[in-house]
């Protein structure tokens, strides 16, 4: 079956830059638009950023926008999220997601609209 594996993450400083990736394995012959949410402590998880199939439309919540980048790899359904300018704010398990359906802006912010799910990689800040 399909599977969505996170690496990178870890621990920074305010100010400074990680780097998240994830790969889908299993089932590639379809190619999946794919997505970054995160979940804060005592939070509700809450859409990142999201990339399109080909690459082409990539949208951003507003408290990321700037400093956070979302690039699809060179192997198929491969994502990387370069967050610089780290917050503390930013503390949160972040998750990769993938689909197969989204056709609006409005849907790439919902989870629902998601197929798979990464395991979760934990994103510290310190200040």
């Amino acid at each position: 079956q399909v599977q969505l594996v996170q690496s990178g993450g870890g621990l920074a400083q305010v100010g400074g830059s990680l780097r998240l990736s994830c790969a889908v394995s299993g089932r590639t012959y379809s190619t999946y638009g794919m997505a970054w949410f995160r979940q804060a402590p005592g939070k509700e998880r809450e859409f990142v950023s999201y990339i399109g199939k080909n690459g082409e439309i990539s949208h951003y919540a507003d408290s990321v926008k700037g400093r956070f980048t979302i690039a699809r790899g060179s192997a198929k359904n491969t994502v990387t999220l370069q967050m610089n300018d780290l917050k503390p704010e930013d503390t949160a398990v972040y998750y990769c997601a993938a689909e197969l359906s989204i056709t609006s802006t409005h849907a790439m912010e919902l989870e629902r609209w998601y197929d798979y799910w990464g395991q979760g990689t934990q994103v510290t800040i310190s200040s």
